[in-house]
């Protein structure tokens, strides 16, 4: 396939143009090498220059048909009189064929011109007895092996610097998307932080207010509000908890938030959602199963014990919002693998009265904290021929993904 080379470079049609000028300016001075061989008039050097300057115009656009050109432009002007502007044409040449040509010929014409410069030195010293035959084989190598060379260490420099640049793009690019999935990762667990600390108090709220509203009952109304108002107050604590943990503590002087909630505090979650599911007809039973606590009792890691927590917390709220009066059943107990299970039941089927909305977030963001500590979730109805029971199960490694790093 024919490659059509492109429109020469700027600084190649002057070096072509001032290169040309130059021959003819010494040829008409008859300032050249010495007279012809091999019969050829010497005219011929001039057809030889215009080569050269041709070559030299392709210098960038092709440069393997540039040096193809001077070669025999080169073997030309030595046999017609050698004029030093097509020489000097003829190196400039070489060079860009290294620079600019494909990776092989960069390999191949340092080799190549080494090889012409070592047989050229030796049939001239074969034929020609003579000290000036060193000095014959330093001007050919300076006309084949300098240019050569110096086209082939730029072309490794620029390399090198193209291979740089890209490293750094693409470590710029991964440390992007290192920080957007930190980013998103961080987004991800403020999203379950928030839900899980706000929606137990809102579906509360939001269940004795509809109840407040559909009871004609000065007593009831109270007791809704009074559980209203309390929810209220610990929302809002749980907010401020939140906000002081997203603060930066250590430019604001403040001293570090409260610590964060642990398997101590269920007893107390759990009477929080028994009162709150009072008016729901729900009765709610925390089920310790783990062995006694003491001083040389093993507990489990602290991010364990907080999705352990907040597993109990989201299924006591998904209860308030969607069971059917009964009994909700909190278990918790340590596996002989040392593995942390969290297991809640409650009655299942169409609730009547007021319902709180949702929008599945929980489920969501209890399957994401088991999966970031490698444990294992599951929530659903539980098997069987009635299918009145929502059961939702967890089991948490005593060591998790997120402990281990």
């Amino acid at each position: 396939m024919l490659v059509v080379p492109g429109r020469p470079h700027r600084h190649d049609v002057l070096i072509a143009g001032g290169g040309l000028a130059a021959g003819v300016l010494l040829r008409a001075l008859h300032l050249h090498g010495g007279p012809p061989l091999l019969g050829l008039p010497a005219s011929l050097n001039l057809l030889a220059l215009t080569v050269m300057a041709g070559a030299v115009l392709l210098r960038r656009t092709a440069p393997m048909v540039a040096l193809a050109l001077a070669v025999p432009a080169l073997v030309l002007d030595f046999c017609t009189g050698t004029l030093i502007t097509t020489l000097l044409m003829f190196t400039d040449v070489v060079y860009a064929a290294v620079l600019y040509g494909p990776p092989a010929a960069a390999r191949r014409i340092p080799l190549g011109s080494e090889l012409v410069s070592v047989l050229a030195t030796a049939v001239t010293a074969a034929t020609w007895h003579n000290p000036q035959v060193l000095m014959i084989g330093i001007g050919i190598a300076l006309v084949t092996v300098a240019p050569a060379w110096t086209g082939l260490i730029i072309r490794n420099h620029r390399d090198a610097a193209q291979a740089a640049r890209l490293r750094a793009e693409q470590t710029a690019l991964l440390a992007e998307m290192d920080r957007d999935q930190a980013v998103a990762g961080e987004r991800a667990r403020m999203a379950r932080e928030l839900h899980d600390l706000v929606a137990n108090h809102l579906s509360a709220i939001a269940i004795h207010a509809t109840a407040a509203q559909t009871l004609d009952d000065p007593t009831a109304t109270r007791a809704a509000l009074g559980v209203i108002r309390e929810n209220s107050v610990q929302g809002l604590a749980e907010m401020r908890r939140l906000i002081g943990l997203l603060r930066d503590h250590k430019a604001t002087g403040e001293e570090e938030p409260a610590a964060t909630p642990t398997l101590d505090g269920l007893e107390a979650l759990v009477a929080q959602a028994r009162t709150n599911g009072a008016a729901s007809g729900l009765t709610f039973v925390l089920d310790d199963a783990r062995p006694p606590t003491g001083p040389g009792a093993r507990k489990p890691p602290a991010p364990v014990e907080l999705a352990a927590y907040r597993i109990v917390q989201e299924s006591l709220t998904n209860a308030l919002k969607h069971a059917v009066p009964g009994h909700v059943r909190v278990r918790i107990a340590d596996e002989s693998d040392g593995a942390l299970t969290v297991t809640v039941r409650s009655p299942y089927g169409d609730r009547p009265g007021p319902r709180a909305p949702g929008s599945g977030a929980g489920l969501v963001g209890m399957r994401e904290r088991i999966a970031l500590l490698g444990g294992e979730f599951d929530a659903g109805p539980e098997p069987g021929p009635d299918r009145s029971v929502w059961l939702v199960r967890a089991a948490l490694p005593a060591s998790g993904k997120e402990e281990q790093r």
